[in-house]
């Protein structure tokens, strides 16, 4: 590992400052970046640790819920708020990761992660997120955790994160602060695809942190569910996941949520399947229909056309069990 300068940050204007200059990144639990760090997949000259910062509080605000960006990923899950107003995201992470990294994890490391595509991984190997202009080797390679939506000629890594995929799915705003000062941002344009530019995970501008997110109300709470489909129930990364919000009045579905992980670049906002929906009884046949509409645009490469199959299948079965169905 490279020899690295370590500071502590005390303001959110010290951190701007210093993550401004080149080379800098932000340090709170460490749980993703020391593992690239580790593996010399980058290589900072200073860390900012910013885990004195008062930015953990989760409370009710005039927009919804606060949750503030050093909330340990253990602690939102289990938080009385999170659960009664939003199980979706205690669902999500609660399956995401070990009970030990969701202790260190943070709300806005987790959203800062990387992938975990094994080219990006093995600096032996080509890939154009770790090294622009070298290619990438999962295209032609071991392909089967990869993407089936939104990919390029570029990249077809996925974005690894549970809990992202339940805030896509609610509607979360992200709270930022940099140079110009504070902005807004929807969750669901927080991350990027790979386009021309796989490297770029988000749009985050150069010297901005996040200092929160917030999600509005909603009516989601009695009908939600998180399904993560992977190799083995402990600590496994999604071969496909569905965040599933549905607000059922009368028999009818008045609202619905839907997003997937495992698929994609990014959280995989199913926006059209959501408007399907509306208007229609939570039906397995309605469930079904709608499942198929979401794999429009779904590319699948050699190794992971099984997905085709298992991203519609796990959508019905969320769908199923955020009804109560099943």
């Amino acid at each position: 590992m490279k020899q690295f300068q370590y500071v502590k940050a005390s303001s959110n204007a010290g951190v701007i400052t210093a993550i401004s200059k080149p080379g800098t990144k932000i340090i709170a639990g460490g749980t993703n970046l020391v593992d690239l760090m580790k593996r010399g997949v980058t290589a900072p000259d200073r860390l900012v640790d910013i885990t004195h910062l008062p930015l953990k509080s989760i409370n009710i605000t005039g927009k919804g819920l606060h949750i503030g960006a050093l909330a340990l990923n253990s602690v939102v899950a289990e938080n009385a708020l999170v659960v009664e107003k939003h199980p979706l995201l205690a669902m999500a992470l609660k399956a995401g990761a070990s009970p030990q990294l969701r202790n260190m994890a943070t709300v806005g490391g987790n959203m800062m992660q990387r992938t975990r595509c094994t080219y990006f991984y093995d600096t032996a190997m080509p890939c154009n997120k770790r090294a622009p202009g070298t290619g990438c080797g999962a295209i032609g390679g071991i392909n089967r955790m990869h993407a089936i939506f939104g990919t390029s000629s570029k990249c077809i890594a996925v974005h690894p994160s549970d809990m992202c995929v339940a805030l896509a799915a609610l509607d979360a705003t992200v709270i930022i602060a940099g140079p110009k000062g504070q902005r807004t941002l929807q969750f669901t344009e927080f991350h990027r695809l790979p386009g021309e530019h796989p490297e770029l995970d988000n749009h985050l501008a150069t010297g901005e942190m996040i200092l929160s997110v917030e999600i509005p109300d909603n009516n989601f709470a009695k009908n939600s569910y998180y399904l993560k489909v992977r190799d083995r129930q402990s600590y496994a990364f999604a071969l496909v996941s569905v965040a599933a919000a549905l607000d059922i009045q009368n028999g009818v579905i008045r609202g619905a949520r839907l997003a997937m992980g495992g698929v994609a670049h990014k959280p995989w906002r199913l926006f059209e399947v959501e408007k399907s929906l509306i208007g229609k009884k939570p039906t397995e046949e309605n469930f079904a229909q709608a499942a198929q509409l979401a794999m429009q645009g779904a590319k699948a490469y050699e190794y992971n056309a099984f997905k085709l199959k298992l991203a519609p299948a796990t959508i019905a079965e969320a769908l199923k069990h955020a009804s109560g169905l099943v």
